[in-house]
């Protein structure tokens, strides 16, 4: 029974030790849901816009430069194969580094109902959250 609830104990930690970042997604299809969710407000909803607009524009030269990558780099042997790999992930990492960080400007924009509602869902899906210090709005309805 020990050994059970040992090896319990140890999968729950790896589990949870290698949760993935809890993301809006604010670059994806289905930002509309986001909004929804949270109840932007005017201000949020056109900063949220102006957010996808700049990672849509640095996604897209991303995508240009792995094109350029894959069309000029040699694939002759396997050290051009590997070299290749590296810059392909690096570039990649680009990527979800700047959707990381759109999204920790979306949150910095969240009220402390809106942040809550957000660590929620986190937890429920087994995700880190971004943290951030959510912003106390004039028209914020607060808990008394």
């Amino acid at each position: 029974m020990k050994t059970f609830i040992f090896f319990l104990a140890l999968f729950f930690c790896s589990l949870f030790g290698r949760a993935q970042d809890c993301t809006l997604d604010i670059g994806g299809k289905h930002y509309g849901t986001v909004v929804e969710i949270f109840q932007f407000n005017a201000e949020q909803k056109a900063t949220m816009e102006t957010l996808r607009s700049a990672l849509e524009d640095a996604v897209k030269g991303l995508e240009d430069d792995i094109r350029k990558l894959l069309d000029s780099h040699p694939q002759s042997t396997e050290e051009d194969l590997m070299a290749l790999a590296d810059k392909y992930r690096a570039l990649q990492q680009k990527m979800v580094s700047a959707s990381w960080e759109t999204d920790k400007k979306m949150l910095a924009t969240f009220n402390p109902k809106q942040y809550e509602r957000y660590l929620k869902l986190c937890m429920e899906a087994i995700r880190k959250p971004i943290r951030i210090r959510p912003v106390l709005y004039k028209d914020s309805i607060t808990p008394d």
